[in-house]
């Protein structure tokens, strides 16, 4: 088995998305960032890749078996043993994940650009490996707290999150059933059609501010999402965080 050694991370917990496992020069200076002594290296199929990396479900058992207590953490000159942790990789993209004691890949990280060109230098030469999966697995439903990743195609971290917050602010709003209040929404992100808007019933005024927003990111977008979550504690700390200055600070490991 191949092993990659002194391995960077920063764990993405609980994303069931692989757009949301932010790539290296999108990792932030308040990310916890851990090193890892050791990480055993996967190399298999698109198919496989693609559930590991995108969603939140048991892996196979074969493939736990494979890599159970073979990654180490390092912390403080010791190492500690990780259950199931692994790099695995289908030739184009790269994932490391840690189920932390559970058969699914409850945290996942992206590497620094260098481990990345040492993965795919490693496996050249080398067979995919087999393990036991059905194609049944990969079916997954996309829906308004968790988008199509062509959603978010072209998106920045930022963009992204606050993305999602205009979506939980909508997925709120949808179970108030206030038709008045969803109308004036509409009619703020689309002035234009207000004759038309103010003859929607609730589910229609819904469903069209959805599908106005749901596709790519914008000023309006963002304007909308800050009046949208206004009072609102949860959604407004979490709106805070997006607005500090995005910056990288890591680019000395590279």
């Amino acid at each position: 088995m191949l092993y990659l050694h002194d391995v960077w991370v920063n764990w993405f917990e609980g994303e069931e998305n692989g757009y949301n496992i932010c790539p290296f020069h999108e990792w932030r200076k308040e990310d916890g960032i851990e090193l890892l002594d050791q990480v055993p290296i996967l190399y298999i199929d698109d198919m496989l890749y693609h559930y590991i990396e995108n969603d939140l479900r048991d892996l196979p058992t074969s493939l736990l078996e494979s890599i159970y207590k073979r990654a180490y953490l390092r912390k403080n000159q010791e190492r500690i043993p990780l259950e199931y942790a692994a790099i695995v990789t289908n030739g184009t993209s790269i994932v490391v994940f840690d189920t932390i004691g559970y058969h699914l890949p409850v945290r996942k990280s992206r590497l620094i650009p260098r481990q990345e060109r040492l993965v795919y230098e490693m496996i050249e030469g080398t067979e995919k490996q087999s393990f036991e999966f059905t194609e049944e697995q990969m079916e997954k439903e996309y829906h308004i707290l968790s988008l199509p990743p062509e959603s978010m195609i072209g998106l920045t971290r930022k963009e992204r999150q606050l993305k999602q917050l205009l979506m939980m602010a909508l997925d709120q709003m949808e179970g108030t059933k206030n038709a008045e209040e969803v109308r004036y929404w509409l009619t703020e992100w689309n002035p234009d059609n207000y004759s038309e808007i103010k003859s929607m019933n609730f589910q229609e005024a819904w469903y069209a501010l959805y599908e106005g927003v749901s596709q790519g990111w914008s000023k309006a977008h963002e304007d909308l999402c800050g009046k949208l979550i206004k009072g609102q504690p949860f959604f407004e700390k979490m709106w805070e965080i997006e607005q500090a200055p995005e910056q990288s600070t890591f680019k000395r490991i590279i």
